[in-house]
């Protein structure tokens, strides 16, 4: 599964180990939110499986692994998709405090480990929909 721009270069997703390492980093994250209760209150089905799945097939397709997200969801609209939710900065900062607990569990290079936390960042940053004192959003 290479980029076809890239030539025969594996992807961000090949290189830092594929699936399983997709599955970890879901899970150590998805363990992180189960014990927050402010920010577990985001995520309102009883079990987080089905969210946990959903963000696997997502991270896996924007890495460059399977597009099996795309195939069963369609586009990821994720600001769409988040939008029922209020998500503030308070937030936001559970999310990555989580998420990069989770990609230190995950032992990658140098430079990997800096695009996965810069990608994560933005994305965090972009999902904010309200402030914490329930103005507007920035």
């Amino acid at each position: 599964m290479t980029d076809p721009a890239l030539g025969d270069q594996p992807t961000y997703y090949e290189r830092v180990g594929g699936h399983e390492t997709f599955v970890k980093l879901v899970s150590e994250f998805y363990r992180g939110v189960a014990g927050d209760p402010p920010l577990r209150d985001l995520y309102p089905e009883e079990d987080l499986a089905p969210a946990q799945r959903r963000l696997l097939m997502f991270l896996e397709q924007y890495w460059g692994g399977p597009k099996t997200y795309s195939q069963e969801r369609g586009h990821p609209r994720l600001r769409m998709r988040h939008m029922p939710f209020r998500v503030t900065p308070e937030q936001r900062d559970r999310w990555l405090t989580h998420m990069y607990a989770a990609v230190d569990t995950l032992d990658l290079e140098p430079l990997d480990d800096e695009v996965m936390r810069a990608y994560m960042s933005h994305a965090a940053h972009f999902m904010v929909n309200a402030q914490d004192d329930d103005g507007p959003a920035a």
